[in-house]
Order: structure tokens, then sequence, then C-alpha cells
């Protein structure tokens, strides 16, 4: 598959998310860089986490809130980057709703999956990074980043899986604080008091 070329979306523009400025203020993305149609960021955003290292009752728990967001058709927004994640976006990926991915990298040179290329063609599918050209890898630093912006853009967030002490813990309680709905499907949620 051939890369494709991205464009970038900027706070003037008309459809830029109003609760990027609102929740993360000056620490926003200066701009969004994005493959696909911007249109999948209109409505509701349901943001999917899962820490890498999970037990099984949350992978079982993840694939049933997935599939009920799929059948729901729910616009779905993550960084598909854990196991239980990308294991959630084959789910997501065999229904008709919107999926926003977010790589945490830059989208410069992505190629795009065999399995992601019918979504993307169907419009369906948006690729969207806080990154503009670096990293071309994924760091710890810029996953955190990643998850920060997608945590922001989301009307509600649910976590498989948040290990102890751990950054999703860490994410749970910022998007609290910006009064984002989040449900933590398994473990002890230590953030919520």
């Amino acid at each position: 598959m051939s890369a494709l070329k991205p464009y970038a979306l900027k706070p003037t523009d008309p459809d830029w998310p109003a609760s990027l400025a609102e929740r993360m203020g000056s620490n926003a993305p200066t701009a969004l860089h994005m493959i696909g149609p911007v249109a999948l960021l209109v409505g509701r955003r349901t943001a999917l986490f899962c820490s890498a290292a999970a037990p099984g009752d949350a992978i079982l728990r993840a694939h049933d809130i997935a599939r009920q967001l799929r059948d729901e058709g729910v616009t779905v927004i993550s960084g598909f980057h854990s196991p239980i994640e990308r294991d959630c976006l084959r789910i997501l990926l065999r229904g008709s709703q919107p999926i926003v991915i977010c790589p945490a990298r830059s989208l410069e040179g992505m190629r795009v999956s065999p399995e992601c290329r019918p979504a993307l063609e169907a419009g369906r599918l948006l690729f969207l990074s806080p990154f503009a050209h670096f990293p071309r890898r994924v760091t710890k630093e810029s996953a955190l980043r990643r998850n920060e912006v997608v945590a922001a853009l989301a009307d509600e967030l649910v976590v498989a899986y948040a290990s102890p002490g751990g950054a999703m813990e860490a994410l749970l309680a910022e998007a609290r604080a910006w009064a984002v709905p989040c449900s933590l499907l398994v473990g002890a949620d230590r953030s919520a008091s």
C-alpha cells in the first residue's frame, strides 16, 4: 500500500475541536495532522484505552465493550496501540461506525494496513496525530502526549484496565479533572476518590 499525504488542521479552522483548548489550554496541540475525513471529529466520541498488560477479565470486558460500541454505531477514538486496543480495533473494523486512530507518531510516510484500507476508503476512518514530522517511531513521551490529546477530544473515556500507579491511572485523573465521564471496566479505581 502506498503512503498517503497527511493534511493539517489548525486552531483557526472551523472544524477545529473546541475541547482541545477548553481542556488542555496552552498545552493543546498547535495543529492536528490527519489522513481521512475531518467530519469524523463532529459528534460524540468515545475514547477506548487499556494498559499494555491486563488480566484476562479485562480482555473479555474490552471485547464486549468494543462489540457494543460497534453495534451502537458509536465513534471510537484511540491509539489502538496496546494488544487489547488492537484486538478492539479488529472488532470495530467489522462494523460501519466511525473510527479515529491516533498513532503516537507522525503520519508522514505512514502506510495504511490492508485491514484498515476498506474503512478509510468508505470514509469512516480517520488517522489523527498531534505530531507533524517527528517522532517517526512511538516513544513513551509521544504515547503519553497522544493519550492526553485523545482524552481531550473524547466525550467519554472507557478504560478496560489501568495498571495500578501507571500512566493510565494518571490519565483517568486528568480526564476527570476536565469533567469527562470515565468508566474503568476492570480493576481498582483509586483516581475516582
